[in-house]
């Protein structure tokens, strides 16, 4: 699957390289460069306290590297008042594949039994300290090229089904979130915050399994009940 320029993903044009960490985490730095100022990430269309949504997505509830460090990095960034991702919530998103009211049960199951059918084999992650987009404060992930594998057979599975999904893999761009911008506010600042946490080390996280979910926000933060988990090959 190649990856295309999309202006609405972030970054825009996708990296040099889909398997070096440097080239990736550099990109998604010098992306973020360009931003001047931060958005309200919960202030997206289509989203109430009401709405349930069904997800494919990588979620680290073993990683214990992964979230110490986080930890330790929402620490230091807590001057910025953003809203921290608890450390039962760090994901991966994979996809959306429609709300509750567009999904049927037959539909959820036959997606289920085809995603089995074409799944890809297990992987290893790199976690990569840090960056941001316009909305949050993030990881880079590398190698980009399993994750966009596993996207674009979810994307197969769903389309089989008539689920397409909302975003096409040539967009996908892997990160995961660790903390949510809750204002419109300067970009430089949490450049400034940012820029120290860039030299940490990357942190190795084993993929094993895919999780499809129910997914709602409380509050500003997002929850959700499990409803498959998927092992990889």
């Amino acid at each position: 699957m190649q990856l295309t320029t999309d202006p609405g993903a972030f970054p825009p044009a996708p990296p040099p390289s889909t398997t070096d960490a440097s080239a990736i985490a550099d990109h998604d730095w010098a992306a973020f460069a360009n931003v001047e100022e931060m958005t309200n990430h919960w202030d997206r269309r289509g989203w109430t306290s009401s709405t349930r949504a069904y997800y494919w997505m990588l979620t680290f509830p073993d990683a214990a590297l992964l979230i110490d460090q986080a930890r330790h990095c929402q620490k230091e960034l807590r001057p910025l008042g953003f809203d921290d991702v608890d450390e039962d919530a760090l994901h991966l998103t994979l996809g959306r594949i429609g709300t509750v009211e567009q999904v049927s049960s037959g539909q959820l199951d036959y997606l289920i039994a085809t995603a089995h059918e074409v799944r890809p084999e297990a992987f290893t992650l790199r976690a990569v300290p840090l960056t941001a987009s316009r909305g949050a404060i993030r990881y880079s992930v590398a190698p980009w090229t399993p994750t966009v594998a596993l996207h674009a057979a979810l994307g197969r599975a769903g389309a089989a089904v008539g689920l397409l999904p909302k975003k096409p893999t040539s967009a996908f761009r892997p990160h995961i979130g660790i903390t949510y911008s809750n204002r419109c506010m300067p970009a430089g600042p949490v450049r400034d915050a940012v820029s120290p946490l860039r030299s940490l080390d990357s942190v190795v996280v084993p993929v094993k399994r895919v999780r499809l979910v129910e997914l709602r926000r409380e509050g500003r933060a997002y929850r959700w009940d499990l409803i498959h988990e998927m092992e990889l090959r």
